[in-house]
């Protein structure tokens, strides 16, 4: 009997001890910064670091650094990786107001950015406000948030990245920018809100270069000077240039809006930045996005030459008073590359072209092949242009149970091939569209509350859904 009593009672001494090491444990696996901190501190909650560099010099795999409120003027560089089991975070404390601010970096040439992740994996970045970096160096970059080398296994999430500006003629500048020099995978970008850049000849949010696998997905991206979300290839970011492509990922559950490059000094006057663009992707899903007041909706193509966006499906998209066009696949000229094996499907692309640029609700330019648009709704914009296809490099695109809204005393225009219609029934034979196809009323809700749903009476409904 007195064995077993001190059998158990030497147990319970091991599980006491077991207990304490465990929780020492975990409290090794968490750091403090604040603002009132000091570098010569342990980096305790009650005893934190001063700054993000003592911070990350620290931070080892299953590390979490927790940042207490207040304004940093310092760059966030993070130093070592995390692994699958054991990741390194970087977030705000309890979700307090967290600042990175650049105000006082000096101009310096080169890439300049306030949180740069350089071949490091599993890390997390999650809900600081980085804002105030500016240039007036033409050869100066200035990003809110860096990712490159063969980083992978990278979250950004719930961030807030504004005022990020190049005051150069020929600047750039990135709120957010994923540069796969080297193989990346499982890039997660997520609930941020990118805003109120000045990005030169760049862009708001962009995935570029060797980049397999990627959601960016509830993110906010709007009044920036060019492009919103963009996913490039073939620009010679990648050290293979057979993998310099992004691919396979998802765009999803996105708002842009108020992204025009018009008046960037890079682009004076031209109407030409997308609110989500695919230039040289493969494999790529735009589903459930809302973009408005852009100069382009969505684009999908290849600036580059006998290159293409390739199996892009573009779907259930809300698209509505952009300045240009809706949604554009396709080349911008003969020198340029195209869109192919695409899918635009079950979108709304409502008064686009509110410019009256000609670019209609869907602009189908230079070498379109192999691409099918099916189920989508269009109601013209103040052109009357529905579809625009003035190239005639359009082989084999599939038009099939396409809604084009009927008003009474209002004209609709196609243009196929270069060759103009008022007549949708002409139309419908040249286009070789389905006997689905129709012009109708779609009967939305309420579409002066931008409210896209089909009533019940709809006679669309049994044709788009």
């Amino acid at each position: 009997m007195k064995i077993t009593m001190f059998i158990l009672l030497a147990a319970a001494a091991i599980m006491v001890v077991f207990a304490i090491n465990n929780t020492d444990a975990k409290k090794d696996n968490a750091i403090y910064v604040s603002v009132n901190g000091d570098d010569q501190n342990d980096g305790t909650k009650s005893k934190p670091f001063r700054t993000l560099k003592k911070a990350s010099s620290e931070a080892k795999a299953g590390t979490t650094v927790y940042i207490r409120k207040g304004t940093y003027n310092e760059k966030l560089v993070v130093k070592h990786s995390g692994t699958k089991a054991k990741p390194i975070i970087f977030k705000a404390y309890n979700k307090e107001q967290v600042v990175l601010s650049g105000k006082s970096l000096k101009d310096t040439e080169g890439d300049t950015s306030l949180v740069t992740i350089n071949n490091k994996n599993y890390i997390t970045i999650s809900g600081l406000t980085i804002q105030d970096l500016t240039t007036d160096l033409p050869n100066e970059t200035v990003m809110g948030i860096y990712v490159t080398g063969s980083s992978s296994h990278i979250t950004l999430e719930n961030n807030h990245v504004q005022r990020m500006e190049t005051h150069a003629d020929d600047g750039n500048g990135h709120g957010i920018a994923v540069y796969g020099t080297g193989p990346m995978e499982d890039i997660h970008i997520l609930n941020n809100t990118v805003e109120d850049l000045k990005l030169g000849s760049s862009e708001s949010l962009v995935l570029n270069g060797n980049i397999d696998g990627f959601k960016v997905e509830n993110n906010l991206v709007r009044r920036n000077d060019n492009i919103g979300i963009d996913l490039i290839g073939y620009e010679g970011t990648s050290n293979d240039k057979r993998a310099d492509y992004v691919r396979n990922g998802v765009v999803k559950h996105n708002k842009v809006y108020e992204i025009s490059s018009y008046g960037n000094p890079a682009y004076g006057e031209d109407y030409s930045a997308g609110g989500i663009y695919v230039d040289g992707g493969k494999n790529i899903t735009i589903e459930k996005n809302t973009i408005y007041k852009c100069d382009i909706g969505i684009e999908a193509t290849s600036e580059h030459a006998k290159k293409y966006a390739d199996h892009i499906n573009i779907i259930d998209n809300i698209i509505y008073h952009n300045f240009y066009t809706g949604i554009s696949i396709g080349g911008y000229g003969e020198n340029r590359g195209g869109t192919i094996h695409s899918t635009i499907s079950q979108n709304i692309m409502y008064r686009n072209d509110t410019k009256g640029l000609d670019g209609g609700q869907l602009l189908l330019q230079h070498d379109v092949k192999n691409n099918v648009v099916e189920k989508n709704i269009m109601t013209a914009g103040p052109s009357r242009l529905f579809i625009a296809n003035y190239f005639t490099t359009n082989q084999a695109n599939k038009l099939q149970r396409n809604v084009f809204h009927k008003e009474k005393g209002k004209t609709g225009i196609w243009v196929w091939k270069d060759e103009e219609y008022t007549s949708f029934p002409e139309f419908k034979i040249d286009s070789k569209s389905d006997a689905k196809s129709s012009y109708l009323d779609p009967k939305y809700e309420n579409e002066n509350k931008y409210d896209f749903r089909l009533r019940e009476d709809s006679p669309a409904k049994k044709i788009v859904e």
